[in-house]
């Protein structure tokens, strides 16, 4: 099955760096990279043009209006050659399984989500001063604990297929997280992509996904403690939510589980 690996950046090139040269320890390579940046930043563009890829890739741009990233998604769902999508943040390194689980636990009506570790301003140095570090970051991660990082329990690998298969099956989830979660082509396009009504961040690039996925009959699964990831620190400027929730409950209301405004104008 062709995969394709949609990594969402704005501007960041040394935590992009970090993310590309961590896929070439990946179990499985069989994947193209779609690099979806919401904006044209010339020091990305000249960085990856000179960037040794070992996949094939696709660097997509789009003017820089402010947060459209549900826009440079659907740019990117149009654009991917695979028929499984994975979606990550520019921000997070992947476990040397990662993309292997999320292809293992494909299905064709699965939408498959996990969670990532938040590492620390310390951890975060640490890996970038050393990123060889990787194969042994769990265990740098659970002798610092006191500094490491949150959600630490998500830094844990568990093959569902050894000895302790009972714990990454007990560990469900209610909902999705835009930088670990993956589905079908056929499963985005059924709900006409990504809403690009929301232009804030939060909510419409994971959360509202989940209801309308479930709405056309897809449902959701873990890849907890299988697909792991580690969120690198930087400062976050979040903006109040509340629009988009109030957005979100309107299009709920009127059971909106295929967007007008995604991959096609309705």
């Amino acid at each position: 099955m062709k995969t394709s690996l949609i990594i969402s950046i704005y501007k960041n090139v040394p935590f992009l760096k970090m993310v590309l040269d961590a896929l070439q320890h990946q179990t499985y390579q069989d994947f193209e990279i779609v690099i979806s940046e919401d904006g044209e930043d010339e020091k990305v563009g000249d960085f990856i043009a000179s960037y040794p890829f070992q996949q094939s890739y696709q660097h997509l741009t789009q003017t820089d209006l402010g947060w459209r990233k549900n826009k440079a998604l659907n740019n990117a769902v149009r654009a991917a050659k695979g028929e499984w999508l994975i979606l990550i943040d520019g921000d997070c390194i992947l476990h040397p399984r990662f993309i292997e689980f999320h292809c293992k636990m494909a299905s064709e009506k699965a939408i498959l989500a996990g969670k990532r570790v938040k590492l620390s301003q310390t951890s975060t140095q640490k890996y970038t001063l050393n990123p060889k570090i990787l194969s042994r970051f769990n265990y740098y991660l659970v002798t610092h604990f006191w500094k490491a990082g949150r959600y630490l329990e998500e830094a844990f690998f568990f093959d569902n297929k050894g000895l302790l298969k009972c714990i990454p099956t007990a560990r469900k989830m209610s909902q999705l997280k835009g930088c670990n979660m993956s589905f079908s082509k056929e499963a985005i396009y059924a709900i006409n992509g990504f809403d690009e009504d929301y232009t804030l961040p939060a909510i419409g690039e994971d959360i509202d996904l989940l209801w309308r996925f479930q709405g056309v009959g897809y449902q959701i699964q873990s890849v907890r403690n299988m697909a792991v990831m580690y969120h690198l620190h930087h400062p976050e400027s979040w903006t109040s939510q509340e629009l988009n929730k109030l957005k979100m409950q309107e299009k709920r209301s009127n059971n909106t589980y295929v967007c007008t405004n995604g991959i096609q104008k309705l």
